[in-house]
């Protein structure tokens, strides 16, 4: 991969469905935008997916995308779904869990 296209900001946008709330996706979620040096967001939908969109470059995006399917132990993602957004500018570099659903 080109190194410009390798550190380029790229931004998606992920929805998990399966056994995703309750398990505790959203902490795992956050460590691991942390370890990645991501920012962005995850939320609890009320239909029980979970929602998350973040950013960075594409290399560690799609290493966030892989641990989305992966999920923690408790969760079983049965399917994701992934847009790939305008990054934009990046006001923060902070990765938020939003709190309830919806």
């Amino acid at each position: 991969m080109d190194r410009e296209v390798e550190e380029k900001p790229v931004r998606a946008h992920v929805v998990a469905q399966g056994r995703v709330q309750g398990v505790g996706f959203r902490v795992f979620l956050q460590s691991q935008a942390i370890r990645h040096g991501l920012s962005g967001w995850v939320r609890n939908l009320p239909d029980g997916r979970i929602e998350t969109e973040v950013q960075g470059t594409a290399v560690l995006v799609d290493a966030f995308i892989q641990a989305v399917k992966r999920g923690p132990s408790l969760a079983r993602v049965q399917d994701i779904e992934v847009e790939w957004i305008d990054p934009g500018s990046q006001g923060s570099s902070d990765f938020i869990i939003f709190t309830g659903s919806g």
